[in-house]
C-alpha cells in the first residue's frame, strides 16, 4: 500500500504482516512515514487511490471490514492529546476515559452500570482514580497521559498504535506507563510503538521495523544491537556542564516576588529571578511542575498574580505586549497544538516574523526571504505548501522552530523543543542553537533530558514545589 501526501508519498509500497501478540518497535528518521503507517493501520488515514484497500484485518479466521477492525485499535500521539485542547473538549477525567468504551470522541450517552465499573476499575489501575472529577484541560502533561492511555486500554483494544508516546514525560511517568503496559503485556497485549531513543521503546517489544522515505526497511527481531544502535545514534546519554557567563550582561528580564496561578491553581510562588544578556538557562522540573508556565509567564502569554511584577529591559510598563513578543522566539507544545489551523507550512514560519497564529495580511519580500532560508536550512523545501497536519509530529516541531527563528530575535524561549526529532536533527539543532548563543542570542530552555542541551549553557533552575530553585551542573545530571 502506498499514500500520498500533497505531492509527497508519504508512504510507498508498504507490504506487512502483524500477528497476534507481536509488540513491535517502529523507528526511523523524521519524515520517514512512521506517524502515516500508525494512521493507516488504524484506519484513520486511507491508501492513494483510496479504492485501493490492501488492509486484511482478520480476527479468528473471519475477516473484518473497517469499521469493526477500528474498535478493535487504539492509536494514541500527540494529535489525540492535542485534539482536546483544539475543540475546547474539557472533559471530566472519568468521562474522558469512558469514550474509550465505544471509541468515540465524546461521552454521547450515560454509561450503562457494568462499563461504568469497568472505567471506574480502569481508573484505579492506571493510579488516576484521584483525577476523576479533574477536567482534562487542567492537568499536566503526564496526567494527560496517562488518561489517555486509560481511555486506550478500557476499550480492551486487539492492537495499542503508540506514536512517540513517551516524549515530554519525566521518569516518575515514564515509570507509571511501563507498569501499565508491563500489566497489558502479561495479559497478551500486542502493539507498535514508534519511537527515536531506545528509552522510548516499551519494555518487552520483541520486534523491529524500520522506515526511511516511505519505504520499508529492516524488518525482524528487536535485539539488544538495535537498542544499543538506537542509543548511539541519540548519543545517550550526556553530562551537562555549564561554561562560565560573563558578569556585565545587562539585564533582560527581572521577576520581582512573582505569584502564578493558572486557571486558579497556584503554579510559582514569590520568584525572585533575573536574566542577563549573554547567559543561558536550563529549566528542570517534573511533568506539573510549571515549567511550561514559566515560559509562557516570560513570553508574555501569562501575567504575575497582583503584587508580583516581571519587568523587560527596553520595553516599559504600558506598551503593548505584542511589541516584546516580536522581539521573542517562542516554541512550545501548545503552539503545535495551535498551528492545527488551515494555513501553509510557508505561511507558519513567516507567522513568526509578526508573533501572530496565521497571517491578516500577505507575506513582503523580506517575509518571503526568511521562510525559504529557513525552510531550506531544516529540509523542509519540499513541504512549504503542505498543511501542519500533513506533516509528521517531528517536520511540524522543526517548522516551529524556523518560526521562532523567523524574526530574528535577540532570545529564544524554547519548551523541549527536540520532543520528536530524530538524533540527527536534534544533533543538527543543538549545534544551531549554540552558534546563535555564540552570535548573543539569548536561550531559555526547558527540557526534561539533560542531553538535549546545546554546548553553552550557563545557568540552570529547577521548578520544584512551587518554588524556582538555582542548581548545580552537578545535580542536574
Amino acid at each position: 500500500m502506498s499514500v500520498r501526501r500533497g505531492p509527497q508519498w508519504a508512504l510507498a509500497n508498504i507490504s506487512l504482516k502483524l500477528a497476534p501478540g507481536e509488540r513491535w518497535a517502529l523507528i526511523g528518521g523524521n519524515g520517514a512515514g512512521k506517524t502515516q503507517l500508525l494512521k493507516l493501520l488504524a484506519t484513520d488515514v486511507w491508501a492513494t487511490p483510496a479504492s485501493r484497500d490492501g488492509l486484511i484485518y482478520r480476527r479468528g479466521g473471519s475477516r473484518l471490514d473497517r469499521r469493526e477492525a477500528k474498535a478493535c485499535i487504539a492509536y494514541l500521539g500527540a494529535e489525540r492529546q492535542d485534539k482536546y485542547a483544539r475543540y475546547g473538549w474539557n472533559l471530566p477525567v472519568r468521562d474522558v476515559v469512558a469514550t474509550g468504551i465505544h471509541g468515540t470522541d465524546l461521552l454521547l450517552a450515560p454509561l450503562a452500570p457494568a462499563d461504568a465499573r469497568r472505567v471506574d476499575a480502569m481508573l484505579r489501575a492506571c493510579g488516576i482514580g484521584a483525577l476523576a472529577t479533574r477536567r482534562f484541560a487542567g492537568l499536566s502533561y503526564g496526567q494527560k497521559r496517562l488518561t489517555l492511555l486509560a481511555r486506550a486500554l478500557v476499550g480492551r483494544p486487539h492492537w495499542l498504535l503508540l506514536d512517540e508516546f513517551y516524549n515530554g514525560l519525566d521518569e516518575r511517568y515514564r515509570a507509571r506507563i511501563d507498569a501499565i503496559l508491563d500489566r497489558a503485556r502479561r495479559r497478551g497485549q500486542s502493539w507498535i510503538a514508534a519511537a527515536h531513543r531506545a528509552v522510548d521503546i516499551p519494555r518487552g517489544t520483541t520486534r523491529l521495523m524500520e522506515l526511511a522515505a516511505g519505504r520499508l526497511g529492516k524488518v525482524g527481531p528487536f535485539r539488544r544491537a538495535d537498542a544499543l544502535r538506537l542509543a548511539r545514534r541519540a548519543r545517550e546519554p550526556s553530562r551537562l556542564a555549564f561554561q562560565t557567563a560573563p558578569r556585565t550582561g545587562r539585564t533582560l528580564l527581572r521577576l520581582r516576588g512573582v505569584d502564578l496561578y493558572v486557571d486558579y491553581r497556584c503554579v510559582l510562588r514569590q520568584v525572585d529571578w533575573q536574566l542577563r544578556r549573554g547567559e543561558h538557562w536550563a529549566v528542570f522540573g517534573a511533568n506539573g511542575a510549571g515549567k511550561s508556565s514559566f515560559l509562557r509567564l516570560l513570553y508574555g502569554d501569562l501575567s504575575p498574580a497582583l503584587g508580583g511584577a516581571i519587568e523587560r529591559a527596553g520595553f516599559p510598563r504600558g506598551t503593548p505586549i505584542g511589541a516584546w513578543k516580536r522581539r521573542v522566539g517562542f516554541v512550545s507544545p501548545e503552539l503545535q497544538t495551535d498551528y492545527a489551523i488551515d494555513v501553509t507550512v510557508f505561511d507558519l514560519i513567516v507567522s513568526g516574523r509578526h508573533a501572530s497564529i496565521g497571517l491578516d495580511a500577505a507575506a513582503d519580500a523580506a517575509d518571503r526571504r526568511a521562510a525559504a532560508h529557513w525552510l531550506e536550512f531544516f529540509g523542509l523545501s519540499s513541504c512549504a505548501l503542505r498543511r501542519p497536519r500533513e506533516l509528521s509530529y517531528g517536520q511540524l516541531r522543526r517548522a516551529l522552530i524556523a518560526r521562532a527563528l523567523a524574526a530574528d530575535p535577540r532570545l529564544l524561549l524554547l519548551d523541549e523543543p527536540l520532543t520528536g526529532l530524530d538524533p540527527e536533527q536534534r544533533a543538527l539543532i543543538k549545534g544551531l542553537l549554540s552558534r546563535l548563543m555564540a552570535r548573543d542570542i539569548t536561550l531559555v530552555m526547558a527540557v526534561h533530558h539533560a542531553e538535549d542541551l546545546p554546548r553553552g549553557m550557563t545557568h540552570a533552575l529547577r521548578l520544584h514545589k512551587r518554588r524556582a530553585l538555582r542548581i548545580d551542573s552537578q545535580s542536574a545530571n
